[in-house]
């Protein structure tokens, strides 16, 4: 909620007090936008450096002075801190100090004022690039994740070849460098950096780039602030990785590159997987594959036997082993049932067979009788009607015959 200050009370109103008078101000000076971002040029007098950290000084031309603060954060970043008397290019926002009641400016960046020029054509060129598309997102390429071989644009004396080989070397020692040697500095680097990039690209032999080169002032990094460098980078063939000055030093190189890092060394970091972490990520792998493989054996296994023991069940073996089962229980009964028969019927003819014993003239005779047959015809004899006296007879019992004649 936006309160307006009535700074001239009537005299039946309470008058404000000095806080409220100064939360005011701090508010007009906050909601000013010319005044939050802002590059202030002046002589610098009563530096001092805090033990927390924090800097203090004052700004002063020849008609006014401003009290300054940059805080320890920022004071960290600065590759230069001024002394009493330097004269100076500021960049932060006006605020208020309300304990004190004093406006003071709080720096984020902070550099020798001769460089003003500088900053104001480096801000020019930006602005002219950035709207050209230059420097959009959307322009800027994926580094490979393996890369085999590594063109490197610096200076082959400068110590951030020996800082980018050393992090290669132990990130990923298996990746090969091609060094295309360049000024980094001075009026000849321009062109020179620019030809050692068209050279990697010419050649085909690398996967990605990395322009770099140590910290400096600006003066010393102004190559890489050249249009015809930042040109050269954005239109590579093959992606480039920046890594110009330190971690506050910002150039036109490092909007155009694919990716930007804040030193030589971070350059190298960005550009290759660390060795370690793919030992940890492919150990990591190889037990949950380990695993996965074990598991889907495990599964097939169990999939194979069962699908073995369904291949038995459909088998013809299988049914020719239960259809020859069947016949031989088949077999077994038929026997069983012809063996039973027989004896059924063997049992019903010797029952007969001893009815029939029981009945047969041999059982009569053996039970003291005889036959008698005429010996002329053999007739049986069943009547004394058919015997007359003289008649011959033969007669037979149990054990015998013998003759005999009628009387």
């Amino acid at each position: 909620m936006f309160e307006q200050l009535d700074l001239f009370p009537s005299t039946h109103r309470e008058p404000y007090t000095v806080s409220q008078l100064t939360a005011h101000i701090r508010r007009l000076i906050a909601d000013d936008s010319a005044l939050s971002d802002l590059w202030l040029e002046g002589e610098v007098s009563n530096f001092s450096h805090a033990s927390s950290g924090h800097c203090y000084f004052t700004l002063k031309d020849a008609g006014a002075q401003i009290r300054c603060v940059m805080w320890r954060d920022d004071a960290r970043r600065q590759s230069y801190l001024p002394t009493d008397g330097d004269k100076v290019l500021s960049h932060g926002r006006v605020g208020v100090y309300e304990l004190r009641g004093v406006y003071q400016l709080y720096v984020d960046q902070i550099q020798p004022a001769g460089i003003g020029d500088l900053y104001r054509q480096f801000e020019r060129l930006k602005a002219q690039l950035e709207e050209e598309g230059l420097f959009a997102p959307e322009r800027k390429r994926p580094l490979p994740r393996f890369p085999r071989r590594i063109g490197l644009v610096t200076s082959p004396k400068a110590a951030a070849l020996d800082d980018i080989l050393n992090v290669l070397s132990r990130r990923f020692p298996s990746v090969n460098v091609l060094l295309s040697p360049t000024a980094v500095q001075g009026d000849a680097a321009p062109p020179q950096i620019v030809d050692a990039i068209n050279l990697l690209n010419q050649r085909g032999e690398v996967d990605v780039i990395i322009v770099s080169r140590g910290g400096g002032s600006l003066e010393e990094l102004w190559a890489f602030n050249d249009e015809r460098v930042a040109r050269a980078i954005a239109s590579s063939r093959v992606p480039v990785v920046c890594g110009v000055g330190h971690e506050t030093d910002f150039s036109l190189a490092d909007f155009a590159a694919d990716k930007r890092a804040p030193t030589p060394s971070a350059a190298a970091e960005l550009t290759v997987p660390d060795q370690a972490e793919i030992r940890r990520w492919l150990e990591g792998w190889t037990v949950a594959l380990s695993g996965a493989l074990r598991d889907t054996i495990e599964e097939r296994k169990w999939r194979l036997a069962d699908r073995a023991r369904a291949l038995r069940r459909l088998s013809p073996v299988t049914q020719l082993m239960q259809a020859r089962q069947q016949i031989d229980d088949m077999t077994g009964r038929a026997e069983k049932a012809v063996h039973h028969g027989l004896r059924l019927r063997r049992e019903r003819v010797d029952g007969w067979l001893g009815r029939l014993a029981a009945v047969s003239p041999a059982a009569t005779l053996e039970r003291g009788y005889a036959i008698v047959q005429r010996h002329d015809t053999g007739a049986v004899v069943r009547s004394v009607e058919q015997v007359a006296s003289g008649d011959r007879l033969d007669i037979r019992v149990a054990d015998g015959e013998f003759g005999a004649q009628a009387s």
